[in-house]
């Protein structure tokens, strides 16, 4: 499992890099510097003074008391673990499974992660409207709330119930915006759950979205209609399989496309880009 606690080494940005001998467009940095793992006591010490444990508030209500939390409840996995996570001057911990590839922080979370941390100010998160879309665990929609953005996390209906609990048990005691928990389901219902009228959102962002599966179009179509007049799409993807960098020719004829970074260990890529208006 990548997991990432030292934000002191920063992956040096495609655009930034002063690296001789090497194209600025192609430089790379290495995933085993981006992610040592915290010792697991000193996590535990330190976030109960940063934000205390709301497992009693949890469990005893079922749900959080928040009405911007809606009550969903955890899959009892045989398999849940806790990953530790550092971000943003606070620990986080995540209960995963492996019983579920949504309920797994996957190396384009942890990439996009410290982007976000590296890049709040010059991202102008501080009251950003904020959607994740396959937010899975949602240690991704955490960070981002963490550093003050109004988040709303999606995914389907079988992991809402852990993405729910990480986020109430990551962001509940702390002077965050509560994130919202909300099912997406790519390309049904999307005018009907998300009007443009009344849904805008600076930012999308997305991990490890794109992989074997049979949904390509309706995740393209959806992150097309979630788009308006200055969103902005973050996407981080671990790159597997030639399906994937077909979805990305396809990606790059709709939107306006950065790549901004690259992760060659755990050959992520994360892009930058705004759908194309012409």
């Amino acid at each position: 499992m990548d997991v990432c606690s030292n934000s002191a080494k920063h992956p040096v940005l495609l655009k930034e890099s002063k690296t001789e001998n090497k194209d600025k467009s192609q430089v790379k940095f290495q995933e085993n510097e981006l992610i040592p793992k915290l010792q697991e006591n000193d996590v535990y010490s330190q976030a109960k003074e940063e934000c205390p444990d709301s497992r009693k508030d949890f469990n005893d209500t079922g749900s959080s008391s928040l009405p911007s939390i809606q009550k969903f409840l955890p899959i009892n996995y045989n398999s849940y673990t806790k990953e530790h996570y550092s971000y943003a001057g606070k620990n986080i911990i995540i209960q995963e499974s492996i019983e579920n590839y949504g309920a797994v922080v996957w190396p384009g979370a942890v990439a996009l992660c410290q982007y976000l941390e590296q890049h709040s100010e010059e991202l102008k998160l501080q009251g950003a409207a904020v959607i994740e879309i396959g937010a899975g665990p949602g240690l991704v929609s955490i960070v981002a709330s963490l550093l003050g953005a109004h988040v709303t996390a999606t995914d389907l209906p079988d992991v809402l119930g852990n993405l729910q609990y990480n986020i109430f048990e990551n962001t509940h005691h702390c002077k965050v915006h509560q994130p919202e928990v909300r099912e997406l389901v790519w390309g049904e219902d999307l005018e009907l759950n998300f009007p443009k009228s009344s849904h805008y959102y600076d930012f999308i962002l997305a991990t490890d979205v794109v992989y074997h599966h049979y949904f390509l179009d309706k995740l393209l179509t959806t992150m097309i209609h979630l788009c308006q007049p200055g969103t902005v799409l973050l996407w981080a993807n671990k790159f597997r399989f030639s399906t994937d960098y077909e979805f990305l020719e396809k990606f790059k004829e709709i939107f306006n496309t950065t790549l901004l970074a690259e992760f060659p260990e755990s050959t992520v890529k994360l892009f930058k880009a705004t759908l194309k208006w012409d």
